[in-house]
C-alpha cells in the first residue's frame, strides 16, 4: 500500500532529559519550572523540539545547556525511551525521545532559554509535572534503581576515588532502603572487576581510616545486587 503525504499529519520530534544526582543525601533530577505556554510555571523535564539539522543527542545536549547551563560531558547519558501518546503536547502531535542523565555532585543550574527558573528537586516531592513528564520521570527513575542492580552504576554517582561506604550510600539513596554494611562490602569488594583499591586511604567516612577505592572494568554484575522485595 502506498502512501501520499496528504495522508500523514506534520509530527514534530523531541528531547526530554531526567539528569539525576544526589544532594543532601536525597536523590534529586534536574527540573526546570516553564516560562511559556503551555503549563506556564509548571515544572518540567528540560528539553525541547529537535531542530532539522540536529541529530537527537545534539539537541539533547543544547537543550540541556541552554535551559540550565549544564553540559552533557558531564554525565553518563543514554537514551531512556521514546513517548509519542497523541495528547501530550496540547500543541501539536509531539514525539519525544528521553535520556538518562547520572553524575556526582552536580553543580548548582543557571536558568535560560524558556525555562524562568532550574533547581535539582527531590525526586520524591516531585509530582503535577507538565506534559507527561510525571512518568518520563517515574520512568528515569526506575532504569537507574534497576541498573543498580547488575552494573556497576551506581560508582557515576561517586567521585572518581570513594570508599565502600560511601558507595553503599549511593545504593540506600536511589533504593529508598538500608543495606547491611558488612554483606554489603563483601559483595562488592567480592566481585572481580568492580573495585580496584588505590592504595589510599581517607577518613572523611568518621572513624578510622577507610580504603579508597575506584571503578574497575566490570560491566555486568553477576549475581546481581538485588534489592529489598
Amino acid at each position: 500500500m502506498s502512501y501520499d503525504s496528504g495522508d500523514h499529519p506534520a509530527v514534530a520530534v523531541a528531547v526530554d532529559l531526567v539528569t539525576l544526582t544526589i544532594r543532601s543525601d536525597e536523590l534529586c533530577a534536574l527540573m526546570v519550572r516553564r516560562g511559556v505556554e503551555p503549563f506556564r510555571d509548571r515544572w518540567a523535564l528540560p528539553g525541547g523540539f529537535v531542530r532539522p539539522d540536529e541529530d537527537l543527542d545534539a539537541a539533547a545536549g543544547r537543550e540541556l545547556a541552554e535551559e540550565t547551563g549544564l553540559t552533557t560531558d558531564r554525565l553518563h547519558l543514554e537514551q531512556l525511551g521514546s513517548y509519542g501518546a497523541p495528547q501530550r503536547d496540547p500543541r501539536m502531535r509531539v514525539v519525544s525521545v528521553a535520556y538518562l542523565g547520572l553524575a556526582p555532585d552536580l553543580p548548582l543550574p543557571i536558568p535560560g532559554g524558556d525555562a524562568d527558573g532550574a533547581q535539582w528537586l527531590p525526586v520524591a516531592a516531585l509530582a503535577g509535572l507538565a506534559f507527561d513528564h510525571d512518568r518520563i520521570l517515574a520512568d528515569g527513575v526506575e532504569r537507574a534503581r534497576a541498573k543498580l542492580e547488575y552494573t556497576p552504576l551506581a560508582t557515576t554517582f561517586c567521585p572518581a576515588e570513594f570508599t565502600v561506604a560511601e558507595l553503599r550510600r549511593v545504593y540506600e539513596i536511589v533504593w529508598g532502603t538500608t543495606l547491611d554494611s558488612r554483606n554489603f562490602h563483601r559483595k562488592v569488594t567480592g566481585a572481580d572487576g568492580f573495585l580496584v583499591p588505590t592504595g589510599r586511604t581517607t577518613g572523611r567516612d568518621g572513624g578510622r581510616p577507610a580504603q579508597l577505592y575506584r571503578r574497575g572494568d566490570l560491566q555486568l554484575l553477576h549475581p546481581p545486587m538485588m534489592r529489598a522485595g
